[in-house]
């Protein structure tokens, strides 16, 4: 169950998930039969996902969304600029949308979804 935002944790980190960098690298081994350089862009590509899903954070404050690699923090995004969020395909979700006020941006769910989603709804209610 939610909780309101004014009891809510100040700070909700988001554990990692390398369900979807796993499949992208898992992927690559059929491509083998067909195409050896396809093959290794996909699992290069798969294997940057394992590095930035073991090395990026997500924290979720009560006014921004946080993204730490280690103890520096890359990128703030405050709810106030959010237009609207989504997480794309339900059944299965690899992909994170949010829209700001001045641009658009698209992640690889590489964190818990569950826990993704109850965290954007918590913090950042979709309007």
């Amino acid at each position: 169950m939610l909780t309101d935002v004014a009891t809510a944790p100040t700070v909700l980190p988001l554990a990692p998930s390398y369900r979807l960098p796993g499949a992208v690298v898992l992927a690559a081994l059929p491509l083998l039969w067909l195409n050896l350089w396809l093959s290794l862009g996909v699992a290069a590509f798969g294997l940057f996902l394992v590095y930035q899903a073991a090395t990026l954070r997500l924290f979720f404050t009560a006014t921004d969304l946080d993204i730490y690699r280690g103890d520096r923090l890359l990128r703030r995004f405050p709810y106030s600029m959010w237009l609207n969020w989504r997480i794309y395909w339900s059944p299965l979700p690899v992909l994170f949308y949010f829209r700001e006020t001045e641009s658009i941006h698209f992640l690889p769910i590489l964190f818990d979804s569950r826990g993704l989603r109850a965290a954007l709804e918590q913090f950042c209610p979709a309007r």
